[in-house]
């Protein structure tokens, strides 16, 4: 079991610090979905800083798993807001989304699982 939470959380980790620094560089593909989405781009840094956090909060629940619980549902909230704002806009492109929002269902499950809190 413990490989299968080692391989998601890592992955997750993964995906979300890219996404992360995606946003903090201002790279092409978080600017155009902002625009797209109608999402200021002055929310590009404090979103990008909730990846980040997100993505780091996974890896230290490696020492401390409360801290991976916490952060894994943080993401899972943060991609279930981001799918309000694709609906709101009327954008039904979930692809990426999907992805993103499955990574972190699959590592709050993992953590969830492994670490047993009941």
């Amino acid at each position: 079991m413990f490989a299968v939470y080692l391989v998601v959380t890592v992955l997750a980790s993964a995906v979300n610090g890219l996404a992360a620094i995606a946003n903090f560089i201002g790279h092409e593909y978080p600017r155009s979905q902002a625009d797209k989405l109608g999402v200021p781009r002055s929310w590009m840094l404090p979103l990008g800083t909730l990846l980040a956090a997100g993505s780091l909060g996974l890896l230290a629940g490696f020492a401390v798993p409360v801290l991976g619980a916490l952060a894994a549902t943080g993401l899972v909230l943060y991609f279930l807001g981001a799918f309000g704002v694709h609906l709101r806009v009327r954008d039904y492109h979930f692809g990426p989304w999907a992805v993103f929002f499955s990574l972190a269902v699959a590592a709050l499950a993992v953590n969830l699982t492994y670490h047993d809190p009941w």
